[in-house]
């Protein structure tokens, strides 16, 4: 429920301009995510948004340009951790399977965090294809899942 919800916080402030976490908790509730403000609170220190000035002179949540890398590589363990049940190479194509219901929250996330190499992706019910630009982006990114799988 946590990678999903917070597959959708990103989801949301790329297509709005999120000015609070009320409207941020608004949003979610629009989409059939129940939470809280101290969840929502939470949410955004881990997934290292940030306020940015709009060229209309207000704010809005992004994320932190600074803690990308960072913030990728938390936000996959915590997506992986808790929905993805394996995963695997083939040529330039990652197919991952998660628990029923929760590739495309996986794909979402994984589509919004620059990965090196990877074109887009495109999910089912639990199975999710990440298109790489080539064989060796694939492997590396299976290594990567790997690493973080370890990690626990």
């Amino acid at each position: 429920m946590k990678a999903r919800r917070q597959s959708e916080i990103l989801s949301i402030i790329q297509e709005n301009d999120i000015e609070t976490q009320d409207q941020l908790l608004e949003e979610l509730q629009a989409r059939g995510l129940k939470s809280t403000q101290a969840t929502i609170s939470r949410d955004i220190k881990e997934l290292h948004l940030i306020k940015e000035l709009t060229g209309q002179g207000t704010y809005r949540y992004a994320v932190s340009e600074r803690k990308t890398s960072l913030n990728m590589a938390s936000r996959l363990h915590n997506i992986f951790k808790e929905s993805v049940t394996s995963f695997e190479a083939a040529q330039n194509i990652v197919v991952i399977k998660t628990m029923p219901g929760l590739a495309s929250a996986a794909c979402s996330a994984l589509d919004g965090m620059s990965i090196p190499g990877m074109v887009g992706s495109l999910a089912g019910d639990d199975t999710g294809l990440l298109i790489m630009r080539a064989t060796e982006d694939a492997k590396d990114l299976c290594q990567e899942i790997q690493r973080m799988l370890e990690k626990g």
